[in-house]
């Protein structure tokens, strides 16, 4: 019995070495027909994305006060976290410490844990579209 399972083992293993190697694939092209106007499209979303003014993404906040406390904030960030652009913006009466630039909530969320680590007072938000 146990011959007869080998021979059937090395059977099958010649039989699948044999098969796969006399495949014969196919060969074929591909034609996109694209508007033409769909690159000029996608630019022009590029182009509002990269403004912060007209996106509809979140943002958190590490800081609001004084302009040199802000800037300190601002390059304490820099130097220890880092990873997101972080900006700062004045609104009357404060200057304000920015970071990121997320799409959604959640991701705002995962980035937020790794920014109070450090800051303990940051908070997510939408910026006032103008």
């Amino acid at each position: 019995m146990m011959i007869t399972q080998i021979k059937t083992y090395y059977l099958s293993a010649l039989m699948t070495i044999c098969f796969s190697t006399f495949t014969i694939a196919q060969q074929g092209t591909v034609v996109v027909n694209e508007d033409p106007s769909i690159p000029k499209l996608l630019e022009i979303k590029k182009d509002i994305n990269k403004d912060d003014n007209n996106s509809d993404r979140y943002k958190i906040q590490i800081y609001s006060g004084s302009v040199g406390k802000a800037e300190n904030n601002k390059s304490n960030f820099d130097n220890s976290i880092g990873v997101w652009k972080s900006q700062l913006t004045f609104e009357s009466p404060n200057y304000k410490v920015w970071v990121g630039n997320f799409r959604t909530r959640l991701e705002a969320e995962r980035a937020l844990l790794d920014v109070q680590k450090k800051f303990k007072d940051a908070f997510i938000f939408k910026p006032k579209k103008d």
